[in-house]
């Protein structure tokens, strides 16, 4: 058995197949020779749900993970008990962090505070509770739109900053969804605009809400990577203020009919066409079809890369930024 060795990317590609396959945790360990423990911190670390294990970002958060390893604060037993006690008495995680290190308990940045809510939240706590917004990931329908159904406090993409025209960063995204025959069934996709990296994930329905969770699920693992999301202006974008709130970014919409200006996800979308044509029912795709295209699309060289895959581009921004 390996111990004491990070996964490989090749290795988490592996992993998902087997969950693929109906492999339990002590299964997928035998198989690939690592520890039963490993295999379940790395599954339950970068998914939602055994079926939405996403390989690509699980390798991701985990080189950002490592390359800040010596800078983070191991919250033991006791700090613990002291962030219970002042988020009991709801205060935000910054006010916590400011008291902890006036205290001299701990010098932790509030960043780590939410990230442990957020992981106490996945199993099963509450402390979430305790917080301005409850970690919502949407609101009540009731409000959303105007009595002539126009988006509410959507901000123009003539308001987004100048830097994300220069595609000279990752982190600024473009969203859409592709809609199956019949309208049945929708796929979200998300595409970096200077790396081409894509997420995508199917959901039964556009409603606001689905489109809303499932773009927070994707990116919140890099969210660290996500400055500006934009989109165009259809109606399963309506809760993109909990999008915004969720993953610190800044949203934008484009204007009406003007499909260019997120031309990046347009061409993206029609790559995906491919391998799912239009008047595809949808609810005959299954999860493992979505990742194998995802998988295509990042890790197949483009020539506007220079023969690079956007996975690469991706991960040489990010390690470009942890050294900077």
């Amino acid at each position: 058995m390996k111990k004491y060795k990070q996964l490989t990317h090749k290795e988490r590609y592996q992993i998902y197949a087997l969950i693929k396959e109906g492999l339990n945790y002590t299964q997928i360990a035998n198989n690939i020779g690592y520890n039963k423990s490993t295999i379940s911190r790395e599954i339950k670390r970068n998914s939602e749900n055994k079926n939405r294990y996403n390989p690509d970002t699980a390798s991701i958060e985990s080189f950002v993970r490592h390359k800040h390893k010596s800078k983070f604060i191991k919250i033991n037993t006791i700090v613990k008990k002291y962030i219970h006690k002042y988020l009991k008495k709801d205060w935000t995680p910054e006010q916590v962090a400011s008291q902890l290190k006036k205290e001299n308990i701990v010098d932790i940045s509030h960043e780590a505070i939410y990230k442990y809510i957020y992981r106490n939240k996945k199993d099963g706590g509450r402390l979430y509770l305790h917080l301005p917004h409850k970690m919502k990931k949407y609101n009540k329908r009731s409000g959303i739109y105007n009595s002539r159904g126009v988006i509410a406090n959507r901000v123009s993409i003539h308001q987004r900053p100048k830097i994300v025209d220069k595609k000279i960063r990752v982190g600024d995204w473009e969203v859409d969804t592709i809609i199956g025959k019949y309208h049945q069934g929708a796929i979200v996709t998300i595409v970096d605009r200077k790396s081409k990296f894509t997420l995508m994930r199917k959901l039964p329905t556009k409603e606001a809400i689905g489109v809303s969770n499932a773009i927070i699920e994707l990116l919140y693992p890099i969210k660290q990577f996500t400055h500006t999301i934009i989109s165009d202006n259809g109606k399963e974008f309506s809760l993109h203020e909990n999008i915004s709130s969720s993953l610190n970014a800044s949203f934008y919409f484009c204007d009406p009919y003007s499909s260019w200006q997120r031309g990046l996800n347009e061409n993206t979308n029609g790559l995906i066409r491919r391998y799912i044509p239009k008047k595809t029912e949808f609810e005959n795709i299954s999860l493992d079809e979505i990742m194998m295209i995802q998988n295509k699309l990042n890790h197949r060289p483009r020539k506007t890369l220079g023969y690079k895959t956007p996975f690469e581009v991706f991960m040489k921004e990010v390690s470009r930024k942890m050294v900077a």
